[in-house]
C-alpha cells in the first residue's frame, strides 16, 4: 500500500540536504528534488532481475522496473538505502552491493537523484507483497525487445541505457 505520509529528505542540485517533505508533495513537484537508490540485480548467467510493480503503487503501476528502487529515509547514505531496500522488496541481505554511478533524473511529475548499484544473486528472492505484484530474470535480448513499448518505466529504461554503456567495462559475468 502506497505510504503518503512518508517524509524524504529535500536536496539542492549539488545533493545537499535543505530540507524535508511528505512523498505526496514530492510526487507531483519537480521543484523539491528527493534522493532514491537503485539496485540491478544479475545472475551468474548475466540475466537481470526485474520487478513488476504493484497497480497499487503512484508512479508507473503494472510496469516492470528496476530490481531495486526505493527512497532513502531522512539522514540514510545511498548505500545503506541500497542494502535496506534490497532486503525490504526482495529479502536480498548483500553487506556491499557495487556502486556503479550516480545521475539526476528530471520529469514533469518528480526530480530525483539516484545512486545506482549492482549485485550478483542466484538464490531465492522474496517479493514484497504490496509493493511487488512480480519478479523474473530478464536477458538482455528480453530487455532489448521490450524497450520503447511501453512494458517497462521510463526510469528503467533509461537506467538500462546507462547500465549498456558502462556494461562492457565491468566483467559482471565474471563476479
Amino acid at each position: 500500500m502506497v505510504n503518503t505520509g512518508e517524509v524524504f529528505d529535500i536536496v539542492d542540485e549539488q545533493d545537499r540536504i535543505i530540507g524535508q517533505a511528505h512523498r505526496s508533495l514530492c510526487h507531483g513537484n519537480p521543484d523539491l528534488i528527493h534522493r532514491v537508490a537503485h539496485v540491478l540485480v544479475l545472475n551468474s548467467r548475466g540475466e537481470v532481475l526485474l520487478q513488476k510493480r504493484s497497480m497499487t503503487k503512484d508512479v508507473q503501476p503494472g510496469r516492470w522496473d528496476t530490481s531495486v528502487g526505493g527512497h532513502l529515509n531522512p539522514g540514510e547514505s545511498y548505500r545503506c538505502g541500497a542494502i535496506r531496500e534490497m532486503r525490504e522488496e526482495l529479502g536480498i541481505s548483500v553487506a556491499d552491493p557495487i556502486f556503479l554511478y550516480a545521475y539526476k533524473m528530471r520529469n514533469d511529475f518528480e526530480s530525483e537523484n539516484i545512486a545506482t548499484y549492482l549485485v550478483r544473486h542466484d538464490g531465492e528472492v522474496y517479493p514484497e507483497p504490496g509493493e511487488i505484484d512480480q519478479v523474473r530474470f530478464f536477458s538482455r535480448q528480453d530487455i532489448e525487445e521490450h524497450l520503447g513499448k511501453a512494458f517497462f518505466t521510463p526510469n528503467f529504461e533509461d537506467e538500462w541505457a546507462r547500465f549498456s554503456r558502462i556494461e562492457s567495462f565491468l566483467s559482471v559475468t565474471e563476479m
